[in-house]
């Protein structure tokens, strides 16, 4: 094994002389280059730093606060009726690898990570002065399993966690859950190469969607272990009958819903190995009985030679998406904002950007805004909140979800520094 990491680190070393940033990416159209491929993809994983004084950078006029520090490892948040706000704590997954090269990615990609253990629970922050503070904090629900997605409808607080869709029954104000949870739906969680799972609940609260990852990069483990995966479910609330909502999504990472059209949209990671700029990840919204290439073509019908056997069919019916937002930027977060943000972020969503592990020149590492006209993706994204990733090379924060308080505050959960920050134009709290 030592042999196989020192001529793992070798390769590395000899992609890293490719320093070019690659074609533009982010918008509508991006430049697609050619796939290329090598004995390991390139990776560039920077170490974890403290804040120590500093704090992320937001635009002018605008504040950012942490709201809650030495979490353990947080990844969405939920905004209640009453302003507190639910954070999910957790880490799943553990997939056995499958190729020498797992081993090594799965070694560089640790370094890169927080070294607490997942929560499993619910954290409640509540704050009783109005100032933006969020003094009080207590665990509202625990012994969960890598709980992520969460969504509030009809009374109900709903959490995905990796194995299963679980709700709370819930009381305006409830700091702690009466009792466990009561479970509406098994989810896939066989291997769990991809284990979040992303949620959304429709406006009338009659159904969840579901986003489910894919047990692999590009079928390494088969089709048969990708059965129920790279999809959206949609789950009936007071059943649990589930069926596919929309397919070919290789990892729909979070999932929401467009004010005044109720449309479902997701970021979705797309597939690694064949180039630092291949392939965008990228927000889209999601149309029922929708396919949109995973694993046989990508950004619409764009093949992917690696997937075998081949299906021209599904080709020919894979779905361009929305918005492309870059090479393997990790998006892990998304909303729709509020005029109460701001002219600037008024109309469209913010993305939290994970950041990437597989290009030499990293990318991601921010939140960012999509400014958005009629209803669609229009315009060069906006970088809201930066700094995670330091001049020195080091990162000293993860962002994962993203919430917007309709009262004008930015919640972004941050994964490395177990923090939440809140971010707010001056004018408010």
């Amino acid at each position: 094994m030592r042999a196989l990491l020192l001529i793992g680190f070798a390769a590395i070393a000899l992609s890293a002389c490719d320093n070019d940033p690659g074609p533009v990416q982010r918008g509508t159209n991006p430049e697609l280059p050619e796939p290329r491929r090598g004995l390991l993809p390139d990776m560039t994983v920077p170490r974890p730093a403290d804040w120590g004084n500093e704090l992320p950078t937001v635009p002018e006029g605008y504040t950012i606060r942490a709201i809650a520090t030495d979490l353990r490892i947080p990844r969405q948040t939920l905004l209640l009726p009453n302003g507190d706000i639910l954070v999910a704590e957790g880490s799943g997954g553990n997939a056995p690898p499958l190729r020498p090269k797992d081993f090594i990615a799965g070694f560089i990609k640790g370094l890169g990570k927080s070294s607490v253990t997942g929560g499993d629970r619910l954290t409640l922050l509540r704050d009783p002065s109005g100032d933006g503070s969020y003094s009080e904090r207590g665990v509202f629900a625990d012994d969960l399993n890598a709980p992520y997605g969460l969504a509030f409808v009809n009374g109900a607080i709903y959490v995905a966690n990796q194995d299963a869709l679980v709700r709370f029954d819930y009381v305006d104000g409830q700091t702690e859950a009466s009792g466990p949870p009561t479970e509406v739906a098994k989810l896939p969680s066989a291997i769990n190469h991809h284990w979040t799972k992303a949620l959304a609940a429709s406006p009338d609260g009659g159904f969840l969607y579901v986003g489910i990852g894919s047990n692999s990069n590009i079928t390494e483990r088969g089709m048969t272990a990708e059965v129920d995966r790279a999809m959206v479910w949609q789950i009936d609330a007071e059943t649990g009958a589930h069926k596919p909502y929309a397919t070919g999504l290789r990892n729909p990472t979070a999932l929401t819903i467009q004010p005044e059209t109720d449309t479902l949209w997701a970021v979705v990671n797309e597939r690694d190995e064949i180039g630092p700029n291949l392939v965008p990840d990228y927000l889209t919204s999601v149309r029922e009985g929708g396919f949109y290439g995973w694993p046989y073509s990508y950004w619409g019908r764009n093949v992917d030679r690696r997937a075998q056997p081949q299906d021209p069919e599904k080709v020919a019916a894979a779905i361009t998406p929305d918005y492309s937002l870059g090479a393997h930027v990790a998006a892990l977060g998304v909303a729709f904002s509020t005029p109460a943000m701001g002219q600037t972020f008024a109309d469209g969503v913010f993305v939290g950007e994970h950041g990437s592990w597989n290009r030499n020149i990293p990318s991601g590492y921010r939140v960012v805004f999509v400014p958005f006209s009629d209803g669609r993706p229009a315009g060069d994204p906006i970088d809201v909140v930066t700094g995670f990733l330091g001049e020195d090379g080091k990162v000293r924060g993860r962002p994962v979800g993203v919430t917007v308080d309709p009262r004008g505050a930015l919640i972004v959960a941050d994964d490395l520094s177990n923090t939440v920050w809140r971010i707010t134009p001056n004018r408010a709290q």
